[in-house]
Parts: structure tokens; C-alpha cells; sequence
């Protein structure tokens, strides 16, 4: 981020895929290298799969015109299931997640919220503790991984 343009969240639209699958993919190698698998879903995701992902809720973050992290979600019988909160590696730890987690809350307009992260990623799961997430379960996702799955009501 930088002091002579200001951060601007917006909805992503289809336009975005390409930017959006190269900061998706640079943003979960660190996953994967955790997780000792390259092929973890955000990797592998398509162009295309991604495009019609994008016909559905998401924000965007930009500096200076460069798209530097981004959320997606949908909304299911009032709950806001969140989903690839990605951050740019060269700007993480610096309030974006955090920014962009409660910009998606505010937007879903749900009065419960649900996102999950792998058991070994434990900045993800710090962020979400911080926000009011709390760890709902886990459930075996394959040999050595699980997920686990957290909550948090709009009035948390």
C-alpha cells in the first residue's frame, strides 16, 4: 500500500479473473507449501472456473490500481459462507485480510458468518479468532488435513 493513492474495496467483476487468479495463486503457495500439495483448489483452479465464480458476491482491494487481496462469498439461508480471502504475499500482515473480512460481513448482509482454513494454517485462524470466529468444528478433508470450520454471529 502506499501513501500517494488511496485503497479502494469495490466489487469484482468478471473483468478481474485473470488479476484476480494470478493474486489467488501467488497468495495459497505458501498453503501449499505448508500442506506439502500443489494441487490444493485455489492452485488448480481454472480461468474459467474462476470467471463464473465472479457472476457471484466478492470485493476487491487496490492500491495504486494493483489488486492486492480479495473475498469472495455467497449467502445461504441467512449465513455468509466466506470463501478465498486472499492477501498478496508482499503485503500480508499488514490489516488487509482483516480489512476485506469485515468488508464482506458488512456487504453479505447475513446475520452469520461460516469460513474455514486448513488446521496448519494457524494466521489464518488467529485472524478469524481476533474478529470473533469461533472454531465451530473439523472435519478430515483427506490423510493429514483437516479443515476447520468457524463461526461467528453479526452481533459478535
Amino acid at each position: 500500500m502506499t501513501d500517494t493513492a488511496p485503497d479502494i474495496v469495490a466489487p469484482l467483476a468478471v473483468q478481474d479473473a485473470g488479476e484476480l487468479l494470478t493474486l489467488q495463486r501467488a497468495a495459497y503457495a505458501s498453503e501449499a507449501q505448508i500442506y506439502r500439495d500443489p494441487f490444493l483448489p485455489a492452485l488448480t483452479q481454472t480461468l474459467d472456473e474462476l470467471t463464473a465464480e465472479l457472476r457471484g458476491p466478492g470485493l476487491g482491494l487496490r492500491s495504486s490500481g494493483r489488486l492486492i487481496g480479495a473475498v469472495r462469498w455467497r449467502v445461504d439461508g441467512g449465513v455468509a459462507h466466506i470463501g478465498r480471502l486472499t492477501v498478496a504475499p508482499d503485503l500480508q500482515g499488514r490489516g488487509i485480510g482483516t480489512r476485506l473480512l469485515r468488508a464482506a460481513e458488512q456487504a453479505s448482509g447475513a446475520g452469520r458468518f461460516e469460513l474455514f482454513t486448513g488446521h496448519l494454517s494457524e494466521a489464518n485462524i488467529r485472524l478469524y479468532e481476533r474478529e470473533g470466529y469461533r472454531v465451530d468444528r473439523r472435519e478430515p478433508l483427506h490423510a493429514g488435513v483437516d479443515l476447520v470450520y468457524l463461526v461467528k454471529t453479526a452481533s459478535s
